[in-house]
């Protein structure tokens, strides 16, 4: 497999949503990106707020972008804000500095694509991105 397929993602989507709904979180969204960044799947449940997709889409771009997790990405931004702001401009999706954005990986750690979650608390947000990876039988990277 060199990607995510379409049915991986919305069952990424189902499990992420899942997960919120069991934590009861507030509602979500949840993009599903390939290896290039480009758009696979997203879904936003209702009464999620606006800019969403910007947002979801952000955290998992700029994870593939930098080839880490939006929550490393966002320890960066503390110890190198002016890098990482400057990448702002160049970055087509974005790069959201906030937990929740996850490269998901094959068994030999090459990125099959990545999974942004936003909506709740940062925290949450990754442990839905997480079960949602999880739930389509994918592993999350490390």
């Amino acid at each position: 497999m060199t990607r995510i397929n379409q049915a991986q993602a919305k069952t990424i989507i189902e499990g992420a949503f899942a997960k919120g709904k069991e934590l009861g979180l507030k509602p979500l969204s949840v993009a599903v990106l390939d290896p290039g960044g480009h758009l696979i799947a997203f879904e936003r449940a209702d009464g999620a707020s606006l800019m969403r997709y910007q947002i979801a889409a952000g955290k998992a771009a700029g994870a593939l972008a930098l080839g880490l997790s939006s929550r490393k990405i966002g320890e960066m931004a503390i110890e190198r804000p002016t890098f990482l702001a400057s990448l702002g401009s160049v970055a087509p999706a974005g790069i959201i500095p906030a937990a929740g954005g996850v490269i998901v990986v094959n068994g030999s750690g090459e990125p099959l694509g990545a999974v942004g979650v936003t909506g709740d608390t940062s925290d949450n947000d990754e442990l839905c991105t997480i079960a949602g990876i999880e739930a389509a039988g994918l592993a999350p990277q490390s």
